[in-house]
């Protein structure tokens, strides 16, 4: 893997993860994943799913919400590897996404939606975000779309997808499920980043 890409994919998962460590490859102790040769710390998935819950159970709809998410860790992890390959598709394309553009899909929901409670709840309720995790949510799905313009077809942005998953050796502990290289998900997660393509500012945030 060359520096520049290294680089990309050790940002992207900071972005997510901020507790991610170096790895040598190996799985170790405390590791839920490792993607490109950094690893995913059990610590860091628990902080994402930590984020949530603590949302979760500030919300009117407390209990409703935490009893009907209680694969979270799971559905974090999965979006967490995700969004590494996505990022490394996006690079080899030459595609970047800009905060300028995730600053004005985010100006169109609040007016969309009323507000900032109502787009912290949609998230919440919608796609198991917490309230810090919306920005990063708008760009994936923002550099997810340019990623199927740019190659004009699913199939092709899924071939590419599956090469960039291939390229960063990718491997699940097995306590959070099995990495599923041909469908490019851990385990049986849905996939409506790659399935469903809808304009982000038409939308309420989706896909954790």
């Amino acid at each position: 893997m060359h520096r520049r890409t290294a680089l990309s994919v050790s940002a992207v998962l900071l972005a997510a993860a901020p507790l991610l460590t170096a790895c040598s490859g190996e799985t170790r102790p405390g590791t839920a994943a490792v993607v490109g040769g950094e690893r995913i710390t059990t610590s860091a998935l628990q902080a994402q799913v930590g984020d949530v819950r603590a949302a979760q159970s500030t919300s009117e709809q407390g209990a409703q919400l935490i009893g009907a998410t209680a694969g979270l860790e799971r559905l974090k992890l999965n979006k967490m590897i995700q969004s590494a390959v996505l990022e490394r598709a996006a690079e080899d394309a030459g595609l970047s996404v800009s905060p300028k553009e995730v600053q004005d899909v985010r100006k169109a929901q609040l007016e969309q939606l009323g507000g900032e409670k109502a787009l912290r709840d949609a998230a919440l309720q919608q796609a198991q975000l917490a309230p810090g995790q919306i920005e990063a949510d708008t760009r994936f799905k923002l550099l997810r779309d340019k990623l199927f313009a740019h190659y004009g077809s699913q199939d092709k942005a899924l071939a590419k997808l599956g090469e960039a998953a291939k390229a960063l050796h990718i491997e699940v502990n097995p306590r959070y499920g099995h990495w599923d290289a041909q469908q490019i998900l851990l385990g049986d997660q849905e996939t409506p980043w790659i399935t469903q393509r809808t304009r982000p500012e038409q939308a309420a945030p989706a896909g954790a």
